[in-house]
């Protein structure tokens, strides 16, 4: 009924420290325990089996990992694949479960199950007013398709593939190996079918093999009003084809948005700059605003500054998700003529004295010169 069973001494117990000992004190026990029973200084007969003893303890006890396995497990016969000292007994099957489960066990995903295709993303350039407004139009996008000469099996017509002998069509290879802490089941992929748990004899001349084929296809997208740069429009069902009969994947649009010449948006309103004069704002005027629907009215009091902003309500972009309309601002600049005839001039001169301004026209240069003079010397 098997031979005897040789129990080890604990490994505290050969170097001398209690279970709580520091790695340091390990170490040094260690150390004078080697001194003193080396078999080149210790000629007593059994100063070898007690060296070799003492080294077996420190190799545990000196390495964090194996002194946590030690502690927890107690001795392990690696000869035997099985043994935990105080811990398990038997023929392991408790423990090679535990690892089962952590290098490669449990549930494994069956190669020959349908596969959802890859999603697909698409950058679409769009006018400025045809993000405010939404338009329907058609792209081409290149993408895979189920081949149509063997209906997505990648075998020549009138042929199928055949589950592979090698994992059984697991599309994985068990491989198990004795360790000092037990039977370990690694998996690693099949190296016949390359993990597909088949193995296709004649492939199909179309796809060759891959089921699958590439292809251009044009898709009409409908782009909502209000939709802004950068945003993604989901187009379901038009990505990559799927395997075995899985389902295709998803098209992702990402929208890209061309400035426009005149308005700026923020979110869902639009900014636009008018040049005005100084006698419009002096005095006030009516002017025509271009907005996105066409041109509207606009008062300007008298006195107006430069940089005031006015608010047309609701000439904004439409909202995305929601009822209504943001708004237009628009900023009014007064633009500085930079030619003027000789009655424009007489005339802003008359204003100037009427005003009480001191106007030096022309000395600018002499100013400037005045200034250099001042500060920088002749």
């Amino acid at each position: 009924m098997g031979g005897e069973t040789v129990s080890k001494r604990d490994y505290y117990e050969v170097l001398g420290v209690s279970r709580d000992a520091s790695a340091d004190e390990v170490k040094k026990a260690y150390r004078r325990l080697a001194r003193e029973y080396h078999p080149d200084v210790n000629k007593a007969p059994d100063a070898e089996e007690k060296f070799k003893e003492i080294k077996e303890a420190y190799e545990v006890l000196g390495d964090e990992q194996k002194r946590a396995q030690y502690d927890r497990f107690g001795h392990v016969d690696p000869n035997q694949g099985g043994g935990f000292g105080g811990g398990f007994s038997g023929d392991f099957g408790g423990i090679n479960d535990i690892f089962d489960m952590f290098f490669g066990g449990g549930p494994r995903r069956n190669p020959n199950a349908p596969q959802r295709g890859s999603d697909l993303q698409y950058t679409l350039r769009i006018d400025f007013k045809d993000a405010v407004f939404g338009k329907e139009t058609e792209i081409t996008i290149p993408r895979t398709e189920s081949c149509d000469t063997c209906g997505g099996s990648g075998a020549k017509p009138g042929t199928k593939p055949e589950t592979c002998r090698t994992c059984g069509g697991s599309g994985q290879q068990e491989f198990v190996q004795n360790t000092p802490f037990g039977r370990m089941v690694s998996r690693r992929t099949c190296s016949a079918c390359g993990g597909q748990g088949q193995i296709i004899r004649e492939k199909c001349g179309t796809c060759g093999g891959s089921g699958r084929v590439k292809r251009s296809r044009k898709i009409n997208v409908k782009i909502p009003a209000g939709v802004d740069e950068g945003a993604q429009l989901r187009v379901s069902g038009e990505g990559e084809a799927g395997l075995r009969g899985g389902p295709p994947g998803d098209l992702y649009i990402v929208i890209r948005v061309n400035p426009h010449e005149f308005f700026e948006r923020d979110g869902d309103d639009i900014y636009c700059e008018v040049p005005l004069t100084f006698t419009q704002v002096a005095l006030g005027d009516e002017i025509e605003i271009p907005t996105l629907t066409g041109k509207v009215k606009l008062r300007i009091p008298p006195g107006t500054q430069t940089g005031t902003y006015f608010r047309l309500k609701g000439k904004g972009v439409p909202r995305l998700r929601g009822y209504g309309q943001g708004d237009q601002h628009v900023k009014v600049t007064v633009v500085t003529p930079t030619v003027l005839n000789e009655e424009q001039k007489e005339l802003l001169r008359e204003f100037a004295r009427v005003s009480g301004e001191n106007v030096h026209e022309g000395e600018g240069k002499s100013l400037f010169e005045r200034f250099k003079k001042a500060f920088l010397g002749d």
